[in-house]
């Protein structure tokens, strides 16, 4: 083909944007309108690809197709992209959680669980061991466990007696070493013949101040009431008794009734007849100025009304 005019050529064969240009505008070239081609007179619409959407024409009903002996469907085409997960076959969509996840993917729940309980049995014995170890600090603060009693502990007297007194307003026979021990008096068990428990009585009440502490509770009216004391003294003995705090007549007398010089064998008793009130009543035997007090005392009791010895 030479240079040059060649005339008009077709639709086919010319610049499809010729309406463009002069030349084109000279043979006939027309901008796109209507449903014709590009705008060239009697120009002829090509054949779109199959899938292509028409714009302007009738949508044609999607065909059946085969795949593996299987009938599927032909989806309605679209222009806009469609995803593979859309077509049959196609790939899944979304993350999906796999169908037998190993150890170590997402949370072991019974090791956490162990672990929790591991923590808070942890803390329990942590505490456990915290109250012990306190208990056992005020054990070393007090001086730590308590010694075994031993033999001379025992005879110890306590530092106060309390005594009940029974319905009848008696009180049986109390051993001496149990009231409380004032001013030097002390216990021992080297003469024979108390009947206390473990043949304990009380001495050293030559002291001025001297003496027990007798401490009553349940009088049950005000009255005269006997006051006994058990006792040893070789020679004729007399020591003030103190009702509540208050001097109780004249002494209380100790006197050798055996007539014994032996204090294993002198042995007696002795009583007195003082008012009690009715309650808690407070009795003391002690060695006071003009008092002769070689005594070794072994028990008291008390009976309501006046008694002797011998009832």
């Amino acid at each position: 083909m030479t240079p040059g005019d060649n005339g008009a050529s077709t639709p086919e064969d010319d610049d499809p944007f010729g309406y463009l240009y002069a030349d084109g505008q000279a043979r006939g070239a027309q901008p796109p309108s209507g449903s014709g081609g590009y705008g060239y007179p009697n120009a002829v619409s090509r054949v779109r690809p199959v899938g292509e959407r028409t714009y302007g024409g009738p949508q044609q009903a999607p065909q059946a197709q085969q795949y593996g002996g299987q009938t599927i469907p032909q989806q309605q085409p679209n222009a806009a992209y469609q995803a593979p997960e859309t077509f049959p076959g196609g790939a899944p969509t979304g993350h999906q959680a796999p169908q037998n996840p190993g150890r170590g993917r997402g949370p072991n729940t019974k090791g956490l669980l162990i672990g929790a309980v591991a923590v808070v049995a942890a803390v329990v014995i942590g505490i456990s061991v915290a109250m012990l170890n306190g208990n056992g600090d005020d054990n070393k603060a007090s001086g730590g466990s308590s010694p075994s009693t031993s033999a001379s502990q025992s005879a110890s007297p306590s530092p106060s007696s309390t005594s009940s007194v029974s319905a009848s307003g008696d009180i049986a026979p109390v051993d001496a070493k149990t009231f409380r021990l004032d001013g030097g008096a002390s216990t021992a068990s080297d003469v024979k013949g108390a009947k206390a428990e473990g043949g304990i009585y009380v001495t050293n009440f030559s002291q001025t101040g001297a003496g027990v502490t007798w401490t009553v509770n349940g009088i049950p009216a005000d009255g005269l009431y006997t006051v006994f004391a058990h006792y040893s003294a070789v020679q004729d003995q007399a020591m003030t008794l103190s009702i509540n705090g208050k001097t109780f007549g004249s002494k209380f007398p100790l006197k050798n009734y055996t007539g014994q010089s032996d204090p294993t064998k002198a042995w007696t008793t002795s009583y007195t007849y003082p008012t009690l009130t009715k309650g808690t009543n407070v009795i003391s035997l002690s060695c006071q100025s003009g008092d002769s007090c070689d005594v070794l005392l072994d028990q008291m009791w008390l009976r309501q009304g006046k008694h002797t010895n011998k009832d």
